[in-house]
Protein backbone atom coordinates (compact mmCIF):
# COMPACT_ATOMS: atom_id res chain seq x y z
CA UNK A 1 0.00 0.00 0.00
CA UNK A 2 1.14 3.58 -0.32
CA UNK A 3 2.51 5.07 2.34
CA UNK A 4 4.08 8.55 1.56
CA UNK A 5 5.96 8.62 4.91
CA UNK A 6 7.60 5.60 4.82
CA UNK A 7 11.45 6.04 5.25
CA UNK A 8 10.83 9.49 5.10
CA UNK A 9 13.25 11.78 6.19
CA UNK A 10 13.20 15.42 7.11
CA UNK A 11 16.83 17.12 7.44
CA UNK A 12 17.74 18.95 10.56
CA UNK A 13 16.71 22.34 10.66
CA UNK A 14 14.62 22.47 8.11
CA UNK A 15 10.51 22.89 8.23
CA UNK A 16 8.26 20.25 6.14
CA UNK A 17 5.03 21.25 5.90
CA UNK A 18 3.29 18.02 5.39
CA UNK A 19 5.24 16.98 9.24
CA UNK A 20 4.15 20.37 10.39
CA UNK A 21 0.64 19.88 9.66
CA UNK A 22 0.11 16.58 11.03
CA UNK A 23 1.79 17.53 14.67
CA UNK A 24 -0.84 20.41 14.72
CA UNK A 25 -3.46 18.46 14.04
CA UNK A 26 -5.03 19.37 10.54
CA UNK A 27 -6.85 16.42 9.49
CA UNK A 28 -6.91 17.19 5.29
CA UNK A 29 -3.51 15.48 4.93
CA UNK A 30 -4.50 12.45 6.77
CA UNK A 31 -7.44 12.12 4.70
CA UNK A 32 -5.68 12.34 1.47
CA UNK A 33 -2.98 10.06 3.02
CA UNK A 34 -5.46 7.68 4.18
CA UNK A 35 -7.03 7.56 0.16
CA UNK A 36 -3.45 6.87 -0.89
CA UNK A 37 -3.26 3.98 1.30
CA UNK A 38 -6.11 2.41 -0.15
CA UNK A 39 -4.11 1.58 -3.27
CA UNK A 40 -1.16 0.06 -4.40
CA UNK A 41 2.07 1.66 -5.62
CA UNK A 42 1.59 0.84 -8.84
CA UNK A 43 -1.93 1.80 -9.18
CA UNK A 44 -0.96 5.54 -7.36
CA UNK A 45 1.79 5.11 -10.31
CA UNK A 46 -1.06 4.36 -13.08
CA UNK A 47 -2.48 7.88 -11.61
CA UNK A 48 -0.02 9.76 -12.27
CA UNK A 49 0.92 8.94 -15.37
CA UNK A 50 -3.35 9.66 -16.22
CA UNK A 51 -2.46 12.90 -15.18
CA UNK A 52 0.58 13.30 -17.23
CA UNK A 53 -1.93 12.62 -20.02
CA UNK A 54 -4.33 14.99 -18.77
CA UNK A 55 -1.65 17.49 -19.16
CA UNK A 56 -0.86 16.13 -22.85
CA UNK A 57 -4.28 15.79 -23.87
CA UNK A 58 -5.02 19.81 -22.44
CA UNK A 59 -1.31 20.99 -24.33
CA UNK A 60 -0.58 21.85 -20.75
CA UNK A 61 3.43 22.32 -22.22
CA UNK A 62 6.27 24.98 -21.82
CA UNK A 63 9.11 25.72 -23.59
CA UNK A 64 12.33 25.05 -22.32
CA UNK A 65 14.96 26.48 -23.66
CA UNK A 66 19.18 25.63 -24.02
CA UNK A 67 22.17 27.03 -26.45
CA UNK A 68 20.64 25.35 -28.93
CA UNK A 69 17.15 24.89 -28.90
CA UNK A 70 14.32 25.30 -27.54
CA UNK A 71 12.44 22.29 -26.48
CA UNK A 72 8.48 21.50 -25.82
CA UNK A 73 7.46 19.43 -22.95
CA UNK A 74 5.23 18.67 -20.07
CA UNK A 75 5.20 20.65 -16.73
CA UNK A 76 6.70 18.07 -14.00
CA UNK A 77 3.55 17.76 -11.81
CA UNK A 78 3.04 15.70 -8.29
CA UNK A 79 0.04 14.25 -7.29
CA UNK A 80 1.26 15.20 -3.42
CA UNK A 81 -0.96 18.38 -2.87
CA UNK A 82 0.02 21.56 -0.75
CA UNK A 83 -2.45 21.90 1.80
CA UNK A 84 -3.24 25.51 3.18
CA UNK A 85 -5.94 25.59 6.18
CA UNK A 86 -8.58 28.17 5.86
CA UNK A 87 -7.37 30.93 8.77
CA UNK A 88 -3.78 30.94 7.23
CA UNK A 89 -4.90 31.35 3.65
CA UNK A 90 -7.37 34.26 4.89
CA UNK A 91 -3.46 35.94 6.28
CA UNK A 92 -2.22 35.60 2.83
CA UNK A 93 -4.81 37.10 0.68
CA UNK A 94 -5.26 40.06 3.09
CA UNK A 95 -1.23 40.55 2.95
CA UNK A 96 -1.45 40.42 -1.04
CA UNK A 97 -4.55 43.06 -1.09
CA UNK A 98 -2.79 45.44 1.05
CA UNK A 99 0.43 44.66 -0.64
CA UNK A 100 -0.96 45.00 -4.40
CA UNK A 101 -3.07 48.02 -3.06
CA UNK A 102 0.11 49.82 -1.99
CA UNK A 103 2.12 48.98 -5.15
CA UNK A 104 -0.95 50.51 -7.18
CA UNK A 105 -0.52 53.70 -5.30
CA UNK A 106 2.76 53.95 -5.66
CA UNK A 107 3.33 53.24 -9.52
CA UNK A 108 0.33 56.18 -9.53
CA UNK A 109 2.07 58.55 -7.96
CA UNK A 110 6.33 57.65 -9.19
CA UNK A 111 4.28 58.36 -12.32
CA UNK A 112 2.27 61.95 -11.14
CA UNK A 113 3.68 63.97 -8.33
CA UNK A 114 6.32 61.58 -7.06
CA UNK A 115 5.34 62.27 -3.41
CA UNK A 116 7.02 59.41 -1.91
CA UNK A 117 10.18 60.36 -3.95
CA UNK A 118 10.10 63.89 -2.46
CA UNK A 119 9.71 62.50 1.26
CA UNK A 120 12.93 60.25 0.10
CA UNK A 121 11.23 57.16 1.28
CA UNK A 122 12.60 55.97 -1.55
CA UNK A 123 15.89 56.91 -3.86
CA UNK A 124 14.43 58.77 -6.92
CA UNK A 125 17.80 57.49 -8.42
CA UNK A 126 16.46 54.21 -7.90
CA UNK A 127 13.17 54.55 -9.81
CA UNK A 128 14.25 56.80 -12.75
CA UNK A 129 17.64 54.43 -13.58
CA UNK A 130 15.17 51.63 -13.47
CA UNK A 131 15.20 49.85 -17.11
CA UNK A 132 11.49 49.40 -16.73
CA UNK A 133 10.49 53.35 -15.87
CA UNK A 134 8.44 54.13 -18.74
CA UNK A 135 8.50 58.02 -19.41
CA UNK A 136 5.91 57.87 -21.63
CA UNK A 137 3.19 57.24 -18.71
CA UNK A 138 4.57 60.46 -16.96
CA UNK A 139 1.52 62.52 -15.89
CA UNK A 140 -0.86 59.62 -17.27
CA UNK A 141 -3.42 57.78 -15.36
CA UNK A 142 -5.13 54.78 -16.43
CA UNK A 143 -8.59 53.88 -16.58
CA UNK A 144 -9.78 53.81 -12.89
CA UNK A 145 -5.95 54.30 -11.63
CA UNK A 146 -5.54 50.72 -12.25
CA UNK A 147 -1.89 49.61 -13.01
CA UNK A 148 -1.18 46.19 -11.89
CA UNK A 149 -4.01 44.76 -13.16
CA UNK A 150 -2.75 41.20 -12.21
CA UNK A 151 0.23 40.36 -10.14
CA UNK A 152 2.19 37.62 -9.40
CA UNK A 153 3.97 37.59 -5.50
CA UNK A 154 6.08 35.12 -4.79
CA UNK A 155 6.09 34.13 -1.30
CA UNK A 156 8.36 31.22 0.80
CA UNK A 157 8.04 29.65 4.17
CA UNK A 158 11.03 30.04 6.22
CA UNK A 159 12.42 27.41 8.82
CA UNK A 160 10.60 30.11 11.38
CA UNK A 161 7.33 29.00 10.01
CA UNK A 162 6.14 32.22 8.74
CA UNK A 163 5.74 33.39 5.23
CA UNK A 164 7.62 36.17 3.50
CA UNK A 165 7.32 37.89 -0.10
CA UNK A 166 10.59 37.22 -2.02
CA UNK A 167 9.42 39.22 -5.12
CA UNK A 168 6.76 40.52 -7.23
CA UNK A 169 5.55 40.13 -10.62
CA UNK A 170 4.05 42.91 -12.37
CA UNK A 171 5.28 43.30 -16.29
CA UNK A 172 3.67 39.69 -17.10
CA UNK A 173 3.10 37.17 -14.42
CA UNK A 174 2.88 33.72 -15.29
CA UNK A 175 1.61 30.50 -14.33
CA UNK A 176 -1.91 30.54 -13.14
CA UNK A 177 -3.21 28.21 -16.62
CA UNK A 178 -0.79 25.77 -14.53
CA UNK A 179 -2.97 26.44 -11.21
CA UNK A 180 -6.00 25.90 -13.37
CA UNK A 181 -4.78 22.39 -15.34
CA UNK A 182 -3.50 21.25 -12.13
CA UNK A 183 -6.77 20.95 -9.95
CA UNK A 184 -8.65 19.50 -13.44
CA UNK A 185 -5.85 16.75 -12.97
CA UNK A 186 -6.29 16.06 -10.20
CA UNK A 187 -10.39 15.89 -10.07
CA UNK A 188 -9.74 13.61 -13.09
CA UNK A 189 -7.27 11.31 -11.27
CA UNK A 190 -8.33 11.54 -7.53
CA UNK A 191 -11.99 12.67 -7.43
CA UNK A 192 -12.82 11.00 -4.39
CA UNK A 193 -10.36 13.15 -2.11
CA UNK A 194 -12.67 16.53 -3.25
CA UNK A 195 -15.92 14.40 -1.78
CA UNK A 196 -14.15 13.97 1.64
CA UNK A 197 -11.80 17.16 1.92
CA UNK A 198 -13.69 20.21 0.88
CA UNK A 199 -11.11 22.47 -1.02
CA UNK A 200 -11.61 26.05 -2.47
CA UNK A 201 -12.45 26.62 -6.15
CA UNK A 202 -10.00 28.00 -8.31
CA UNK A 203 -12.50 27.81 -11.27
CA UNK A 204 -13.47 31.27 -10.78
CA UNK A 205 -9.88 33.13 -11.96
CA UNK A 206 -10.71 33.67 -15.41
CA UNK A 207 -14.18 35.07 -14.98
CA UNK A 208 -12.74 36.99 -12.11
CA UNK A 209 -10.08 38.53 -14.65
CA UNK A 210 -12.66 39.27 -17.66
CA UNK A 211 -15.07 41.19 -14.63
CA UNK A 212 -11.93 43.32 -13.53
CA UNK A 213 -11.18 43.80 -18.00
CA UNK A 214 -14.88 45.17 -18.37
CA UNK A 215 -14.33 47.33 -15.49
CA UNK A 216 -11.43 49.24 -16.77
CA UNK A 217 -12.57 49.43 -20.32
CA UNK A 218 -14.49 53.06 -20.35
CA UNK A 219 -17.57 51.60 -22.47
CA UNK A 220 -20.51 49.59 -21.39
CA UNK A 221 -20.92 46.23 -21.01
CA UNK A 222 -22.67 45.13 -24.22
CA UNK A 223 -20.06 47.06 -26.35
CA UNK A 224 -16.80 46.00 -24.80
CA UNK A 225 -14.14 44.12 -26.70
CA UNK A 226 -11.31 42.48 -25.43
CA UNK A 227 -8.50 40.72 -26.98
CA UNK A 228 -5.10 38.94 -25.48
CA UNK A 229 -2.14 40.04 -27.54
CA UNK A 230 0.60 36.95 -27.77
CA UNK A 231 3.97 37.40 -29.16
CA UNK A 232 3.18 34.18 -30.96
CA UNK A 233 3.29 30.47 -30.71
CA UNK A 234 7.15 30.28 -30.10
CA UNK A 235 6.77 32.16 -26.78
CA UNK A 236 7.44 29.66 -23.81
CA UNK A 237 4.41 30.84 -22.26
CA UNK A 238 2.05 30.05 -25.28
CA UNK A 239 0.06 27.38 -24.23
CA UNK A 240 -0.95 30.13 -21.12
CA UNK A 241 -2.11 32.99 -23.41
CA UNK A 242 -4.49 30.20 -25.57
CA UNK A 243 -5.90 29.08 -22.34
CA UNK A 244 -6.69 31.93 -21.03
CA UNK A 245 -7.88 33.41 -24.03
CA UNK A 246 -10.45 30.22 -25.15
CA UNK A 247 -11.66 30.23 -21.11
CA UNK A 248 -12.29 34.14 -21.26
CA UNK A 249 -13.72 33.61 -24.58
CA UNK A 250 -11.45 36.26 -26.04
CA UNK A 251 -9.46 37.06 -28.88
CA UNK A 252 -6.02 35.33 -28.93
CA UNK A 253 -4.24 38.01 -31.28
CA UNK A 254 -0.59 38.54 -32.32
CA UNK A 255 0.37 42.37 -33.36
CA UNK A 256 0.25 42.22 -37.18
CA UNK A 257 -3.88 41.40 -36.50
CA UNK A 258 -4.39 44.89 -35.07
CA UNK A 259 -4.48 48.34 -36.65
CA UNK A 260 -4.52 51.80 -35.39
CA UNK A 261 -7.27 54.14 -37.21
CA UNK A 262 -8.69 57.30 -36.02
CA UNK A 263 -7.31 57.06 -32.43
CA UNK A 264 -8.25 53.90 -31.82
CA UNK A 265 -7.09 50.50 -31.89
CA UNK A 266 -8.93 48.00 -34.31
CA UNK A 267 -8.80 44.12 -34.85
CA UNK A 268 -8.88 43.00 -38.73
CA UNK A 269 -11.22 40.64 -39.48
CA UNK A 270 -12.85 39.13 -42.57
CA UNK A 271 -16.27 41.25 -41.32
CA UNK A 272 -14.59 44.53 -41.36
CA UNK A 273 -12.75 46.31 -38.43
CA UNK A 274 -13.91 45.27 -34.74
CA UNK A 275 -12.92 48.43 -32.13
CA UNK A 276 -10.46 46.53 -29.43
CA UNK A 277 -11.36 48.42 -25.41
CA UNK A 278 -9.02 46.02 -23.58
CA UNK A 279 -5.80 44.67 -24.80
CA UNK A 280 -4.33 41.85 -22.24
CA UNK A 281 -0.65 42.18 -23.17
CA UNK A 282 1.72 39.15 -22.74
CA UNK A 283 4.92 40.46 -24.14
CA UNK A 284 7.14 43.17 -22.49
CA UNK A 285 7.20 47.11 -22.72
CA UNK A 286 9.79 47.19 -25.14
CA UNK A 287 8.06 45.15 -28.04
CA UNK A 288 4.39 46.96 -27.74
CA UNK A 289 4.70 49.88 -29.65
CA UNK A 290 8.01 50.52 -32.14
CA UNK A 291 6.94 53.74 -32.55
CA UNK A 292 7.84 54.37 -28.93
CA UNK A 293 10.10 51.83 -27.76
CA UNK A 294 12.19 48.98 -29.71
CA UNK A 295 11.68 50.13 -33.20
CA UNK A 296 12.87 46.58 -34.69
CA UNK A 297 9.93 45.47 -32.69
CA UNK A 298 7.59 43.09 -34.96
CA UNK A 299 5.16 42.26 -31.77
CA UNK A 300 3.68 44.68 -31.06
CA UNK A 301 1.93 47.88 -32.76
CA UNK A 302 2.43 51.10 -34.42
CA UNK A 303 0.82 53.64 -32.62
CA UNK A 304 -0.81 52.01 -29.78
CA UNK A 305 0.65 54.23 -27.08
CA UNK A 306 -0.55 57.08 -28.56
CA UNK A 307 -3.89 55.60 -28.70
CA UNK A 308 -3.14 54.44 -24.47
CA UNK A 309 -2.14 57.59 -23.58
CA UNK A 310 -5.15 59.34 -25.29
CA UNK A 311 -7.38 57.21 -23.21
CA UNK A 312 -9.11 54.94 -26.04
CA UNK A 313 -7.62 51.72 -25.18
CA UNK A 314 -6.86 49.86 -21.88
CA UNK A 315 -3.12 47.98 -21.22
CA UNK A 316 -3.25 45.25 -18.45
CA UNK A 317 -0.78 45.55 -17.01
CA UNK A 318 -0.29 49.37 -17.47
CA UNK A 319 3.17 49.59 -19.34
CA UNK A 320 5.77 51.00 -16.67
CA UNK A 321 4.90 48.71 -14.07
CA UNK A 322 8.12 46.71 -14.81
CA UNK A 323 9.76 48.78 -11.64
CA UNK A 324 8.00 47.23 -8.70
CA UNK A 325 9.55 44.09 -9.94
CA UNK A 326 13.08 45.58 -9.96
CA UNK A 327 14.27 43.38 -6.99
CA UNK A 328 16.04 46.78 -5.22
CA UNK A 329 12.49 48.31 -5.11
CA UNK A 330 11.15 45.66 -4.06
CA UNK A 331 12.87 46.04 -0.88
CA UNK A 332 11.12 49.01 -0.40
CA UNK A 333 7.24 48.00 -0.31
CA UNK A 334 6.65 47.47 2.83
CA UNK A 335 7.69 51.49 3.47
CA UNK A 336 5.22 51.51 0.73
CA UNK A 337 2.53 50.01 2.76
CA UNK A 338 3.32 52.31 5.95
CA UNK A 339 3.57 55.71 3.73
CA UNK A 340 0.27 54.93 1.54
CA UNK A 341 -1.84 52.78 3.87
CA UNK A 342 -0.36 53.80 7.04
CA UNK A 343 0.06 49.92 7.96
CA UNK A 344 2.23 47.61 8.82
CA UNK A 345 2.65 44.49 5.97
CA UNK A 346 0.74 41.42 6.97
CA UNK A 347 3.67 39.42 5.46
CA UNK A 348 6.50 40.77 5.64
CA UNK A 349 9.64 40.99 2.76
CA UNK A 350 12.70 38.33 3.03
CA UNK A 351 15.29 40.44 4.05
CA UNK A 352 17.28 42.67 1.27
CA UNK A 353 20.20 44.09 1.37
CA UNK A 354 20.42 47.04 -1.82
CA UNK A 355 24.11 46.71 -2.95
CA UNK A 356 24.10 50.48 -4.38
CA UNK A 357 23.69 51.65 -0.75
CA UNK A 358 27.15 51.91 0.59
CA UNK A 359 26.07 50.50 4.32
CA UNK A 360 24.45 47.51 2.56
CA UNK A 361 27.34 46.74 -0.28
CA UNK A 362 30.07 46.63 2.87
CA UNK A 363 27.83 44.47 4.22
CA UNK A 364 27.90 42.14 1.14
CA UNK A 365 31.44 42.37 1.13
CA UNK A 366 32.09 41.40 4.75
CA UNK A 367 29.44 38.06 4.29
CA UNK A 368 29.34 37.16 0.70
CA UNK A 369 29.79 33.50 1.98
CA UNK A 370 26.24 33.18 3.53
CA UNK A 371 24.66 35.48 1.52
CA UNK A 372 22.14 34.82 -1.87
CA UNK A 373 22.91 37.54 -4.54
CA UNK A 374 20.67 38.46 -7.02
CA UNK A 375 20.61 40.81 -9.98
CA UNK A 376 17.73 43.34 -9.64
CA UNK A 377 16.51 42.50 -13.83
CA UNK A 378 16.50 38.54 -14.10
CA UNK A 379 13.48 36.14 -13.54
CA UNK A 380 13.14 32.85 -14.02
CA UNK A 381 15.80 31.70 -11.44
CA UNK A 382 18.49 32.80 -13.70
CA UNK A 383 21.31 34.73 -12.13
CA UNK A 384 20.73 33.56 -8.65
CA UNK A 385 24.39 32.83 -6.65
CA UNK A 386 24.02 31.09 -3.45
CA UNK A 387 27.57 31.84 -2.51
CA UNK A 388 27.88 29.24 0.07
CA UNK A 389 28.10 26.90 -3.00
CA UNK A 390 30.48 28.86 -4.58
CA UNK A 391 34.29 28.40 -4.52
CA UNK A 392 36.39 31.65 -3.03
CA UNK A 393 37.60 32.62 -6.44
CA UNK A 394 34.11 32.53 -7.72
CA UNK A 395 32.63 34.40 -4.54
CA UNK A 396 35.32 37.11 -5.51
CA UNK A 397 34.55 37.37 -9.34
CA UNK A 398 31.09 38.07 -8.27
CA UNK A 399 31.86 40.68 -5.69
CA UNK A 400 33.84 42.59 -8.51
CA UNK A 401 31.20 42.41 -10.86
CA UNK A 402 28.88 43.67 -7.97
CA UNK A 403 30.99 46.52 -6.91
CA UNK A 404 31.17 47.55 -10.89
CA UNK A 405 27.57 47.70 -11.29
CA UNK A 406 26.29 47.97 -7.59
CA UNK A 407 22.76 49.41 -8.83
CA UNK A 408 22.73 46.14 -10.80
CA UNK A 409 22.48 43.34 -7.81
CA UNK A 410 20.64 43.07 -4.33
CA UNK A 411 21.61 40.41 -1.99
CA UNK A 412 19.34 38.20 0.90
CA UNK A 413 20.37 35.44 3.76
CA UNK A 414 19.82 32.16 2.72
CA UNK A 415 16.28 31.22 3.45
CA UNK A 416 15.40 27.64 3.93
CA UNK A 417 12.15 27.15 1.45
CA UNK A 418 9.77 25.14 3.78
CA UNK A 419 9.97 21.09 2.23
CA UNK A 420 6.74 18.79 1.01
CA UNK A 421 6.40 15.34 0.39
CA UNK A 422 7.12 14.85 -3.32
CA UNK A 423 6.74 11.79 -5.27
CA UNK A 424 10.65 10.63 -7.35
CA UNK A 425 10.04 8.64 -9.90
CA UNK A 426 13.77 8.16 -10.53
CA UNK A 427 14.13 7.22 -6.87
CA UNK A 428 10.49 5.14 -6.72
CA UNK A 429 9.73 6.36 -3.63
CA UNK A 430 8.57 9.93 -1.55
CA UNK A 431 10.92 12.68 -0.76
CA UNK A 432 11.03 15.92 0.97
CA UNK A 433 11.37 18.94 -1.43
CA UNK A 434 11.64 22.90 -1.19
CA UNK A 435 8.74 24.74 -2.55
CA UNK A 436 7.47 28.11 -2.89
CA UNK A 437 4.17 29.37 -3.92
CA UNK A 438 3.07 32.36 -6.37
CA UNK A 439 -0.31 34.00 -5.28
CA UNK A 440 -2.06 35.44 -8.30
CA UNK A 441 -3.91 39.23 -7.44
CA UNK A 442 -6.31 40.57 -9.38
CA UNK A 443 -7.62 44.63 -8.88
CA UNK A 444 -10.33 46.35 -11.51
CA UNK A 445 -12.55 49.24 -10.44
CA UNK A 446 -14.46 46.31 -8.10
CA UNK A 447 -13.18 44.54 -5.00
CA UNK A 448 -9.78 42.74 -5.29
CA UNK A 449 -9.60 38.85 -5.81
CA UNK A 450 -7.03 36.90 -5.08
CA UNK A 451 -6.87 33.32 -6.25
CA UNK A 452 -7.55 30.83 -3.75
CA UNK A 453 -4.37 28.52 -3.84
CA UNK A 454 -1.85 30.15 -6.21
CA UNK A 455 0.84 27.63 -8.07
CA UNK A 456 3.21 25.47 -5.55
CA UNK A 457 6.25 24.67 -7.70
CA UNK A 458 8.55 22.55 -6.46
CA UNK A 459 12.27 22.13 -7.00
CA UNK A 460 12.74 18.16 -8.06
CA UNK A 461 16.58 18.37 -7.80
CA UNK A 462 17.28 17.39 -4.47
CA UNK A 463 18.57 19.80 -1.74
CA UNK A 464 17.96 22.95 -4.69
CA UNK A 465 16.43 25.71 -3.64
CA UNK A 466 15.64 26.92 -7.45
CA UNK A 467 11.99 25.91 -8.01
CA UNK A 468 11.14 27.72 -11.35
CA UNK A 469 10.60 25.51 -14.33
CA UNK A 470 13.06 26.65 -16.13
CA UNK A 471 15.53 25.38 -13.87
CA UNK A 472 13.98 21.84 -13.93
CA UNK A 473 11.49 22.50 -11.05
CA UNK A 474 7.80 21.35 -11.08
CA UNK A 475 4.46 21.64 -9.38
CA UNK A 476 1.79 20.92 -7.13
CA UNK A 477 -1.84 21.67 -7.04
CA UNK A 478 -2.26 24.11 -3.89
CA UNK A 479 -5.60 23.25 -1.58
CA UNK A 480 -7.09 25.87 0.54
CA UNK A 481 -9.26 24.75 2.81
CA UNK A 482 -12.78 25.93 3.47
CA UNK A 483 -13.58 27.82 6.94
Amino acid sequence: MVDVLKDYEVPEGMLDEVIKHLKSGSIAYEKFFELLSQMNMQEFKSLSDLAKLSFLNQGVTYALYDKNESVEQIFPFDLIPRIIDGPEWDRIEKGMIQRNMALNLFLHDVYNEGKILKDKVIPEYLIKSSVHYCRQMEGFTPPKGIYCHIAGSDLIRHSDGEFYVLEDNLRNPSGVSYVLTNRIAMRKVLPDAFKTIPVEFVSDYTERLLNAMWSVSGRDLGDIFCVLLTPGSFNSAYFEHTYLAQKMGIELVEGRDLVVEDDHVYLKSIGGHIRVDVIYRRIDDAYIDPDVFNPDSMLGLKGLMEVYNKGNVTIINAPGTGISDDKAVCAYVPDMIKYYLDEDPIISNVPTYICHKPEDLQYVRENVESLVVKPVDMSGGYGVCICDEMTIEERQELLRKVEANPRNFIAQPKMLLSLHSTFIEDADQFEPRHIDLRTFTILGANDPYVLKGGLTRTALIKNSLIVNSSQGGGSKDTWVIKN
